[in-house]
Parts: structure tokens; sequence; C-alpha cells
């Protein structure tokens, strides 16, 4: 039943919110006035019955349920008349003379010619018609206990096949689906649990001869779905996975052919596709053309926006439409119902001028060009299309009707988010008329990387491409990359909110056994590589074991590094000393524990179910739970090898006559202002409060400083007044 033709069921409404409710006197007195109507819906009437045979006043109820026969008796479809009666009798609780001879006659009337009669009427009550509540339904089951049907089993023992069958001993045998080796049932525990299922019913296929159901959902996906909405109503992706997954398409081909069935249910005009990935998919009672169904939510009024996203992907997912003359013309009639909306914004005209070109409207790309040629802030209206698509034809567009369409370019170049459409412009931009022009946009990024920090990375790895002779290409300036992506790596790992992005810069540096680093390395001179080392040593996102890593490689382009390294006694490991509290320690711990359970669980739900919906490529709920993902996993190595390393203060590690780790130190500008800063571990910093961490470069600027010494720090002077320990603080 479609969600329209459930929602106009005005009573079905009204009698749900009572029996959520749990109110027995309202859902009487609605009965009394429903019992009352003249023109039944058999198919409402059906779903209030299952309301409250599924509720806690369905023994109260039996009472009262006869004052519905009269209506009942006005349904004229055969098929619903049994239907509803069935349900009556699943509910009825007084076992009267009326009801007795009501379902007598039915039942004669819809099995005239059963040989068994008798005795099936004898095993439902009717015969001695002291007790026959669900004689009805308790009938149509033993009509159909023969060998070889199914039925399901309601407690949870899921399909079963009937194997044999006896009238004499009342019993039957089953194999179950979930239970080994053969089940005898008695016939009234066969009335309790087990409910008929048709020979081609979804459970009854995949139990019966599952590898013809698995050959089936290969050849036809789309036919399979259609069989378990039909059968089991409608369900989520997450739940269709939970019915195939492994008990019909083997687990490991499941996103292959979800990705497949998926794309095939969006074309299938009997399937209702869900726009959220918990809403369910759902069995059309009738074929739904496509450009029905786009009229159709055309009729709620969609924003501006929203129609040009739906119409987008529309005219992406069913192009075969724009074959039908008249649908061409409605959409045509659609598209300038919207051009002539008074708050149309340039980008949003551009864009259905786009969708007219596709129609081949005549003028759409005259004006579309006459428009470009005289926009002033056209890299903005670029930037605010919302069509990936559209950005880049109108990029196209403007590089073949625009003169200053360098300009333009260059000033998007840095701005654009997309690094699709920033591959576009490097292309266009990387010619010999415009190549000076790009150097010098890209000269600026490298002297100031932090000013399009993504940009810089992105820039970074083209350089990186084998082949590639863009600006900066060459040895020297992959070399000159390479420092400004050090430098950016230190400042990013001192803002939280750039976390994520300087993971991926540890991330790229240290793939694949740090090939980029080795590349690098091969083609630097020794005071380059220094220079690269002192600069890693900077950087709180890498690990000791990496500062290790990076030494090493560079020692063995340089073997004098080593030498060197040991004349002045760096120790490694000690620089890389995470000082904390034991308070700071304890919070680390739990924030580690929270990722490797509550949060990586949790993920994991997350990414099976966006999985579930298929359509990798175009799924923004799997792309952004596997970008969780590989946060969380980063970030749990992160604070695993940062606490590896780390090492509570105590009151013997504070030096008592200079400034080091767990020193407050009393200090006076050049204005004679006093300052203090309690100086300790990066997971106790706190700024507000003037605690800063010890390996911050203002910590570094004062370490080993004593009372009267003067540092310098941002063009600021102070002097060092007085020095404590943080725990005579406490």
């Amino acid at each position: 039943m479609s969600k329209d033709r459930e929602a106009a069921m005005s009573y079905l409404k009204d009698f749900r919110e009572r029996i959520v409710n749990n109110d027995y006197t309202s859902v009487l007195k609605l009965w009394e006035e429903y019992c009352y109507g003249d023109q039944p819906d058999g198919e409402e009437l059906i779903l209030i019955l299952q309301e409250i045979k599924n509720s806690e006043m369905v023994k109260p109820f039996g009472l009262q349920i006869e004052r519905v026969l009269t209506i009942w008796r006005e349904i004229k479809d055969p098929k619903l008349s049994h239907d509803v009666l069935r349900l009556i009798y699943d509910l009825e609780t007084t076992n009267t003379e009326e009801l007795a001879d009501l379902a007598t006659q039915h039942l004669k009337d819809y099995y005239p010619n059963d040989p068994l009669f008798l005795d099936k009427m004898r095993l439902v009550g009717l015969r001695n018609r002291e007790r026959f509540q669900g004689c009805i339904r308790n009938f149509e089951l033993l009509t159909h206990m023969k060998k070889g049907n199914f039925v399901f089993h309601t407690a949870g023992w899921g399909t079963g096949e009937i194997i044999d069958v006896s009238l004499i001993r009342e019993e039957l045998a089953l194999e179950f689906e979930y239970v080994i080796g053969p089940q005898h049932f008695t016939f009234e525990k066969a009335f309790k649990t087990l409910l008929p299922l048709p020979v081609d019913h979804f459970y009854s296929r995949r139990f019966g001869n599952p590898d013809q159901l698995e050959k089936d959902a290969r050849d036809n996906p789309s036919e399979l779905i259609r069989l378990l909405l039909r059968d089991l109503g409608p369900k989520t992706a997450a739940e269709i996975k939970e019915e195939l997954s492994d008990l019909v398409i083997p687990a490991a081909d499941w996103n292959r052919w979800w990705q497949a069935a998926r794309a095939k249910t969006k074309k299938d005009t009997k399937i209702e596709s869900p726009k959220d990935l918990k809403e369910p998919f759902r069995l059309r009672e009738e074929d739904l053309p496509h450009e029905v169904a786009l009229h159709k939510a055309f009729e709620s009024k969609p924003s501006i926006n929203a129609t040009i996203q739906m119409v987008y992907t529309f005219m992406r997912d069913f192009p075969e439409t724009l074959k039908n003359f008249e649908f061409k013309a409605s959409l045509d009639a659609k598209f300038k119902e919207v051009l002539e909306h008074e708050t149309l914004s340039d980008a949003q005209r551009l864009q259905i001028l786009f969708f007219q070109e596709d129609l081949d409207v005549p003028h759409a790309l005259k004006e579309m060009n006459a428009l470009i040629e005289k926009m002033p802030n056209i890299g903005e209206i670029i930037r605010d299309i919302e069509v990936l698509a559209f950005q880049k034809r109108m990029m196209q567009l403007v590089r073949k009707n625009r003169k200053d369409w360098k300009e333009i370019f260059i000033d998007l170049f840095f701005v654009i988010e997309s690094n699709l459409l920033r591959d576009y412009l490097l292309h266009e931009l990387d010619s010999p008329q415009t190549r000076a022009d790009l150097t010098v946009k890209l000269n600026n990024l490298l002297i100031h990387p932090l000013s399009y920090p993504e940009v810089f990375v992105w820039y970074f790895q083209k350089l990186l491409e084998s082949g590639t002779k863009t600006p900066f290409s060459d040895a020297q300036g992959q070399n000159r990359f390479f420092e400004g992506l050090l430098i950016l790596l230190d400042h990013l790992g001192q803002k939280t909110q750039m976390r994520d992005l300087a993971k991926k810069i540890v991330g790229l540096l240290t793939a694949n056994r740090y090939k980029v680093v080795r590349d690098i390395m091969q083609q630097s001179s020794i005071e380059e590589i220094q220079e690269y080392l002192l600069l890693a040593t900077k950087c709180q996102s890498f690990t000791d074991h990496d500062i290790k890593i990076l030494h090493s490689l560079a020692e063995v382009v340089f073997p004098s590094l080593t030498r060197i390294r040991k004349e002045k006694g760096v120790h490694i490991s000690d620089e890389n000393i995470i000082w904390t509290s034991q308070e700071g320690y304890q919070k680390t711990q739990l924030r580690i524990q929270e990722i490797a359970t509550t949060e990586t669980v949790q993920n994991a739900r997350e990414i099976q179910a966006a999985r579930a919906l298929g359509d990798l490529r175009e799924n923004a709920e799997f792309k952004a739970a596997l970008e969780k993902r590989d946060r969380l996993q980063s970030d749990l190595k992160f604070l695993s090898d940062q606490i590896s390393h780390a090492r509570i203060l105590t009151p013997e590690d504070v030096p008592s006559d200079e400034v080091g780790v767990g020193s407050v130190v009393h200090c006076r500008d050049s204005k004679g202002e006093s300052l203090r800063f309690t100086l300790l571990g990066p997971w106790d910093a706190d700024p507000e409060k003037h605690i800063l961490s010890f390996q911050s470069k203002l910590a570094q600027a004062m370490k080993g400083l004593t009372v009267d010494q003067k540092f310098e720090f941002q063009g600021e002077k102070f002097t060092i007044t007085a020095i404590d320990s943080f725990f005579d603080q406490e």
C-alpha cells in the first residue's frame, strides 16, 4: 500500500493515536462511530484490526468485534471481505452462535469442494462451537498443510518446509531454516506459531531453492527487490541487506551486487526509492513513470536550489526520458516558470539555462553567452553554482567568451573547492601565455602555505605525479614545496580545527615506507636535508618513530649526518618525551578507550548502513562514514603513539634554578607589565589560563633561562623575574 493511500485513511490515524496512548475508552467510542459508517474501506479496516490485534487491548476488544459485521457485509471485493473476516475471527472472544454460523457458511462457500472439510471444521472448533477463535486462519493453515509446502515460524525459527502431515495423529513434521533436524508439531501448536507461505513467496523461494533465487537475483536484481518488498513490505537498505546478504547473495559479492541492484531499482517504475538513507524502499501499487514522479515532486513546491538538484539528478539518471517530446516540453515549461521568479540569482538562472541547453532550447546558449559577457562578479557566481558539472561548463564558457578569462581563472584557482575543477583550471593556466601568472600565484602559495593549506597539499601531490611539467615540478621546486609542507605541518599541528589535514600530510609522507621522503632526499643537498630534519623535529604530528625513520633515511643519503648527529649528542627519544600531569595522562587514556570502543563501533554501524544504500560513487553518507573511520583510526594511532612516549611529571623533574618543564615563569615585558606562564605538556596546555605546552615556541624561547635573564618573542622583549614549580602552586 502506498504512503499516500495510507495517509488518506483518517480513521486509521485516529485509531493509532488512541492505541498508542492506551486509551481504551476512547478507542471504543471511535469504534462505535466507525461501525455505523455506510461506506467501508476494506484496506483501512484491515489496518485498523491489525493495529488492535498487536495492541495491549486486544483481549477486551474481542467482546466488541461483532459490531463491525454490518459494514463488513458491504465490502464487495471477495478477497478483501475474506481478509477482513479472518481478522475479525482472530479477535473475537464471544464464540456466539451467530459467529459460528457465519464462519461455517463462509468456509463452505470459500472451500466448496474440500474432501476434508468436516475434519477441518472439527479441528478449528466449529464442530462443537465452544471455542473457535482464529478459525478461518487455522482452516487456511490446515488446507495449506501439504508435503512440500512452506510456512513461517513466528517465534524465530524462520521458514519451514512441510515434510509430513498426519490428520490421524493431528501433527506434522517440518524442517526449519534456523533449527537443525526435523521438528514435530501438533496441530494445536501449529495454529499458534505457523503462518502459511505461498510457494512463490520470497521466504519460500529463499529456503526452498536458494541457488535459483541467487541466479534470478543476478540476472534481474530489481525483480528480486520487487519480490522482497511485495512479500515483506517496505524495507530500508540495511533491512534488505539483512534479508539477502549471505542468505541469497554471498557476503563477499554483496557490495558489487547491491550497487548494480541500486542502479536498476532507480529505473524501476514500480519501486519507490528513498531520498534518505534511513527511509525504506516501497513497492508502488502501480507503475509510476519517472516523468510522472518528477512532476509529482514539483507539486510539493521545492525551493529553487532543491529543484535544480532534483532535475539534475533526474536528467543524469534517466536521460532516455528526454526522447519524449511532450515531457521535454513540460520540463521546458517548468524552467520558464522558474526563470520568471523575481528572486532568482544569477547562478540559479545560469543553471536553468544549462538545463534548457540540454533540452535543445534554441535561445539558451545565446542567452548564457550574453549574461557571461557582462557579469562583473563572475568568479563569485561560478562558486555559487550548486551543480559541479555546471561549474565546469560555466568555466568553459568563460574561457570562450571572456577576454579576461585568465584573471578570472587565476582568482578562482585557490578559492574553488573541488579538486576536479582545480585540475581543470591548472590545465588551462599552464600554457605559454599564462604560465608566468600561474607561477607567481604558486610562488605566493609557497611563501604563505597557511593562506590556502588544502590547496598547498593538493599542489604538492600534483608535483609528485610522474610526467608533471607544471611550475615547480623540477627537483628544486619539489624540494621547496617539501620544506613548505613541513612548515605547514608544524603550524597545523597546533590548530585543533586543522588536525585532519595534518593527519593527511603525515599519511602522505609516511605511505609506502616513506617513499615521498626518500625520493625528495635523493635529490636534496645535505644542507636542505638538515633543514628538513630540523623542521620535522618541531612537528608535533610526527611520532618518535617517524623522526627516527627520517633521520635514518637522511643518513642513508649522507652518511656523514650520522657523525654530526653523534657529535651534537642528539637523542631523538629524549626530544620526543611527552610530559604530562597525572590528570592529563588519565584524560588521554579515557579518550583512547572511547575511540577504540564506543566511537569505532558506532562508526562501523554507520559504514554498514551507508554501504547498504549502494551507489558508492555518489553516496555522500558512505564517504563521510569512511572519512570518519580514517579520522578515528588516525586519532587512535596518534594518541597511542603519544601515550607510549608519555612521562608523568613529578616534582623531581622540575628544575629549581632555570626554566624547564613544570616551571611557573614570572616575567615582565618592555612596558613593565607582569605576566605568568605555566609550562606543562601538550595535553595540559590551556592558553586562556596561560598554561603553555613545553613544545610551544614561546616555551622554547625561555627554556634554560634563569632569573633576570631576558628573551625575545615575536618582537617583544621579556625579563624573567621569578621561577616557581608547578607543584608548589597546587
